[in-house]
């Protein structure tokens, strides 16, 4: 019987895409993915450090696991991601029950790693090493670690990892296979029968990783020390992964990076950038689509807004995080830019692509943030219209400048109170802005079956449907589930904030 795989995923699209990777891969040496710890041989969780709630829960969900590994002690439990790569031996302390660490950058390692724990070798922990000091994070002394430290001679590992295809490079990250899946990232990846070797319940969508790490050092986050420097894919890679996916019928990639228009291929004589490799993909026989998250404000430039423009495969669909409207708490943040430049980009966007939807993220109560302060963040929220935001609460993280040199003096209940309210803010602009698609027809992928229809009746085929339009519009209908992976019209008939509520002409 093959041995039983449970994950769970939380945080980014970044951990996403590992953990299909991940699957992909284990489900090659023979691992089952199922959809309850219970029935698993090896419980993963992929892991998010951008704010402390997302360790707290993972932290919670391995204590709920020390009575189950009490009861069963050849059962796995394994942690991955960012949090092991920030936590390292501090996770082997809070939870002595866990049996592997490791971090994003180690993951090629993870099959072996558990056919050694299997095997009875013990606990494994395999992390990179901290980037600005060079030395072991929190725990190790500086030293190697312990019997538990399994780590490779390289200092961080590839950056993650990469499906196998005729053009990847031996030894960069080879890892997966040319196949992918679309997870859930807020649950375990949902259990499919098995089919290939892969765990793709979307095979008409997928997600392709076009460079690793960050550079920016902005002073609130942690990637660039959990997800390590900044590496970009050659696009001859890229462009081979892109045609096997179409091959497989894929009709939707989105390319993925921390800062993905920072892309820059230097492996030939000409530097390519991201509007090059968009060029150059909008060619791919089969694909319909092409998505790429997530953009930095610097590095929005004309040439890149001229190819959305002008490829009528790429979604004119921008996510610019803005993190605040105030130029002294930009400042604080390093994020490079001011508040004025931001909406200059803004509207250079619009005079291009009139009919583009940006989208944002917003972080508010970060440290010193006066009322004045916010007011400035809710003026642009107002002027910026954006499709959506993403509004979070500061969370001060370790191995951040912000939490080095500034007192997290932002009381929590003020936070809430300004996260509540910029969300009502940005809500209402955006039931203002879909109330014209009511009436109208929109072109919409079908991603499956929503929340909604995966509760109804298998035996029932007409079920509530989601999918997408080429601005990222959420749109639900009824339908029969066999429109899964087609591309067609629907009507839409009502709106609210979030959601297009549609008919099938």
């Amino acid at each position: 019987m093959p041995r039983r795989l449970y994950i769970h995923t939380v945080g980014c699209q970044m951990n996403v895409l590992d953990s299909e990777l991940v699957v992909a891969e284990l489900l090659r040496a023979g691992y089952e993915l199922v959809d309850n710890p219970r029935q698993a041989d090896a419980i993963l969780f992929n892991t998010c450090s951008v704010r402390q709630h997302a360790e707290d829960k993972i932290y919670s969900a391995l204590g709920r696991l020390k009575h189950v590994k009490d009861r069963q002690p050849q059962k796995i439990i394994g942690v991955l991601g960012c949090m092991a790569q920030k936590d390292g031996q501090k996770i082997f302390r809070r939870a002595p029950h866990v049996d592997l660490v490791i971090g994003p950058g180690q993951l090629g390692r993870l099959p072996a790693l558990l056919e050694q724990i299997a095997a009875g070798g013990g606990p494994r922990m395999a992390v990179g090493l901290d980037r600005t000091s060079g030395v072991g994070w929190p725990g190790s002394s500086g030293h190697r670690r312990e019997a538990l430290v399994d780590e490779p001679p390289e200092s961080r590992g590839s950056g993650g990892s990469l499906r196998s295809t005729p053009a990847t490079r031996p030894g960069f990250g080879d890892f997966g296979i040319c196949a992918g899946s679309i997870i859930n990232h807020q649950s375990s990846i949902i259990n499919h029968p098995r089919r290939r070797a892969d765990a793709r319940p979307a095979p008409h969508q997928a997600m392709v990783r076009i460079m690793f790490g960050c550079d920016k050092f902005c002073t609130y986050c942690v990637v660039p020390a959990v997800r390590g420097p900044e590496q970009s894919r050659p696009a001859v890679e890229i462009e081979a992964e892109v045609r096997c996916l179409a091959e497989q019928g894929c009709l939707e990639v989105t390319l993925l990076g921390q800062t993905v228009n920072s892309y820059r291929d230097q492996s030939s004589s000409r530097t390519l950038r991201l509007a090059d490799l968009l060029y150059r993909l909008h060619d791919v026989a089969g694909l319909r689509r092409l998505k790429f998250v997530t953009n930095h404000p610097r590095h929005m430039t004309r040439e890149l807004l001229g190819a959305v423009r002008d490829l009528p495969k790429v979604s004119p669909y921008l996510h610019v995080p803005a993190q605040s409207g105030s130029n002294r708490i930009l400042g604080r943040m390093k994020r490079g830019y001011t508040d004025e430049q931001y909406r200059e980009m803004l509207a250079e966007i619009r005079s291009t692509i009139p009919a583009a939807a940006v989208t944002s993220d917003f972080i508010v109560g970060f440290p010193g943030e006066t009322d004045e302060d916010y007011r400035q963040t809710v003026e642009l929220v107002r002027i910026g219209r954006f499709k959506n935001c993403f509004i979070f609460k500061y969370s001060p993280r370790p191995k951040t400048k912000a939490a080095e040199l500034y007192e997290d003096d932002v009381p929590d209940g003020l936070k809430r109170q300004r996260n509540n309210e910029l969300l009502a803010i940005q809500n209402a602009i955006s039931l203002e802005d879909n109330q014209p698609f009511v009436g109208r027809r929109v072109e919409v992928l079908v991603e499956g079956p929503s929340k909604v229809g995966r509760k109804q009746a298998l035996d029932n085929d007409a079920v509530q449907l989601v999918g997408r339009t080429v601005c990222d519009q959420i749109v639900v209908f009824d339908g029969p589930r066999s429109l899964a992976g087609r591309i067609l019209p629907v009507e839409v008939q009502r709106a609210d904030a979030v959601t297009l509520f549609g008919t099938l002409p």
